[in-house]
């Protein structure tokens, strides 16, 4: 096993052998005087050899010292060196990211652009996951999970505010099954997510007595019910940040006001060690300001749609 003196003292002792001075030594590693003296004589009771000559106005190297230094200085300049390589990887280079295939679609890849154009330096490499709990694995910098934000190990953001809302096409609101009240929606095909299967709750959100029989047809992502319900096929109750983009275009419109508030969320995660590093902390900047670039719109919308 190596046996390497104390790295604290290790550093006093190189900053003060740079400046000869316990001093200026002090002021850059943001210590006090008596640190950094207090550390250089620790090392030289470890090697069992002055490294300073001491004086009231001056301070010197012995000739150990200044050998001893002239080796270490090699050792600190090609650990900077290091660090500096490992750190410049962290800031550039390839981020791969593991979302589930609706809130990719529906979210994510149309923003991406933006990304690009803030960090052209970090290449995004999307892995769309159904099975996305799990998949931060070695190969994957970030994860877009599905949840309450309970998982261990990781660090975990809160993504929007999430609620589930009546949506159609437009062409479904009017004619001989148009949609006035809540009780007209059991006249209409009711289009089911399996991942969500809430039009039960939210017929009692409402206070209207639910289907006695589960009808119409249950898809397997959220992104394919939406997209029959743009289609005509019928009335999908979708998460309002995955209908948004369809809202927004006219090709859907929410049927009723009435909302069913999620206790689940997407939530952007990655390693506690990374959180704060490099592209993963960029990417997490950039998806959060997205966010509440998104919750600005939905404010000035519903201020325009109250005055």
């Amino acid at each position: 096993m190596r046996k390497l003196p104390p790295l604290n003292a290790l550093k006093s002792f190189e900053a003060a052998a740079r400046h000869l001075s316990f001093t200026k030594a002090a002021e850059e590693l943001f210590v006090t005087q008596a640190a950094v003296s207090h550390q250089v004589k620790t090392l030289e009771e470890y090697l069992g050899i002055a490294l300073f000559i001491r004086r009231n106005r001056a301070l010197l190297l012995t000739e150990a010292g200044q050998g001893y230094y002239l080796d270490i200085r090699q050792m600190f300049e090609q650990l900077t060196l290091a660090t500096s390589k490992i750190m410049l990887a962290s800031e550039q280079g390839s981020l791969t990211v593991c979302v589930p295939p609706g809130f990719a679609i529906l979210w994510l890849v149309p923003r991406l652009s933006r990304f690009h154009e803030a960090h052209p330096e970090v290449d995004v490499r999307l892995k769309a996951v159904d099975e996305i709990t799990g998949s931060l694995t070695d190969h994957v910098d970030v994860a877009i999970y599905y949840g309450r934000g309970t998982w261990p190990g990781v660090t975990s953001y809160r993504l929007h505010k999430e609620y589930l809302i009546p949506v159609c096409s437009p062409l479904l609101l009017n004619g001989p099954k148009a949609l006035k009240t809540p009780a007209d929606l059991k006249q209409h095909t009711l289009l089911h997510d399996e991942t969500r299967n809430a039009w039960r709750e939210w017929f009692l959100r409402v206070q209207e007595e639910p289907p006695v029989k589960k009808t119409g047809p249950v898809f397997s992502h959220s992104a394919l019910a939406l997209k029959a319900a743009v289609h005509g096929q019928g009335v999908a109750l979708a998460n309002s940040v995955l209908a948004k983009p369809e809202l927004d275009s006219g090709h859907l419109v929410q049927v009723f006001p009435e909302a069913l508030p999620t206790a689940e969320a997407f939530y952007m995660v990655c390693r506690e060690s990374q959180a704060d590093v490099g592209k993963v902390a960029r990417f997490r900047d950039w998806i959060l300001a997205e966010v509440k670039r998104d919750e600005q719109e939905s404010a000035e919308h519903q201020n325009t749609q109250q005055s």
